[in-house]
């Protein structure tokens, strides 16, 4: 049986045996990532230079200032001693992603933030400026023109600002100078790390591997990973093994959880979140005061005299006098709707999801950001 007719069979059995509707699943592609085939990231120190008085100030940033010395005295200019009142330099750092298996030549972007006290990094330069690894290797020298997405605009007795404008990027600006070896093809095994851990996903991860190359060579370590052994077919040719796997189609698992953002007041809430039967209850209590001062003015004549006098009126008014019964092992849907019909707002609703959590009521994690 061919390869191309193995991945079709395995996609068709798990279409009908699958343990949810087919719009729910997803490829092992999306699901998990190879364990080695990652990102590095580089960072840098430099400088950018063509600012229109927009720089640090040299006498507050003593490190732009040794920068600038140093780079000049490179460049066969010597200023020891002299007076440096330039606003058109600033410190940056420099940023940037190595993505996996890149080669000797390729250009990557990068990421260049102020460091001093710098006002606006647009229409600046960054000189070279070497990207260094968490080893302390040169990996890619960065250089070039800075596209700032914010901008400064000030008078006289006006600012404004719109997005950030000391950090620009450059697209293209880094050439690598340096490889990271990584042999794939040279593996007997594989292993595949779950970007959710999940038991039951990890366990169906396995066995659609296994189905689908008729053989026990996957098998899930822990939730968060699982090992392939080399089958001898594909013995140094990782990449073809991956390449067919990556498109088998599985029904991830999730545990009930709710995240809870209070700053914003955004509520997520998981598709198996359950409840047990409660009784909840939500009302406002609104109370106004009103000051309504009246004048009162002596009889004629007489020997009094004019006074403010006070009038304070209190009024309560409590809303929202409604209990609302949620029954057994309600759906994420159901809940919603009942708690939608107190007419309540999504931060009462965080206080309540809080209060039904407490009373031990509900079946679910509470992750508040």
């Amino acid at each position: 049986m061919s390869r191309t007719m193995r991945l079709a069979l395995a996609l068709v059995t798990m279409g009908l045996i699958g343990a949810g509707p087919a719009w729910s699943a997803s490829r092992i592609k999306d699901l998990t990532s190879v364990e080695g085939v990652r990102q590095n990231q580089l960072i840098g120190y430099g400088l950018v230079v063509g600012l229109n008085g927009t720089g640090d100030t040299i006498n507050n940033s003593p490190f732009t200032r040794q920068s600038l010395q140093a780079m000049l005295e490179r460049l066969g200019v010597n200023i020891r001693g002299q007076t440096l009142r330039t606003g058109n330099v600033a410190a940056v750092m420099v940023t940037a992603n190595l993505p996996a298996f890149s080669t000797q030549g390729t250009r990557i972007d990068v990421t260049v933030s102020a460091l001093g006290d710098a006002k606006n990094l647009q229409g600046g330069t960054l000189l070279v400026t070497p990207l260094l690894g968490a080893d302390g290797n040169v990996y890619a020298v960065a250089q070039g023109s800075l596209a700032i997405g914010g901008f400064q605009a000030e008078g006289e007795a006006a600012k404004i600002v719109r997005g950030v404008p000391t950090v620009g990027r450059i697209a293209n600006g880094a050439v690598i100078e340096r490889e990271i070896d990584f042999a794939l093809n040279r593996l007997n095994q594989v292993r595949l790390a779950l970007r959710n851990a999940d038991f039951t996903t990890a366990k169906r991860v396995a066995a659609a591997i296994n189905d689908f190359l008729g053989m026990p060579v996957a098998e899930s370590l822990d939730s968060a990973t699982v090992q392939i052994a080399m089958p001898k077919e594909y013995t140094g040719n990782v990449v073809a093994l991956l390449t067919e796997i990556e498109q088998l189609q599985i029904e991830p698992d999730m545990p009930a959880k709710i995240i809870i953002d209070e700053r914003s007041g955004i509520i997520v809430m998981g598709r198996d979140v359950r409840v047990s039967m409660v009784a909840v209850a939500q009302g406002n209590l609104t109370v106004t005061i009103s000051e309504s001062p009246q004048v009162s003015q002596p009889a004629p004549l007489s020997r009094g005299s004019t006074v403010v006098v006070p009038r304070t009126r209190v009024g309560v008014q409590e809303e929202g006098k409604k209990l609302a019964v949620v029954r057994e092992g309600v759906s994420l849907q159901q809940l919603v709707d009942g708690l939608n019909a107190l007419g309540i707002g999504p931060r009462d609703l965080i206080s309540i999801l809080q209060a039904i959590k407490a009373s031990g009521a509900i079946q679910a994690d509470i992750e508040v950001m």
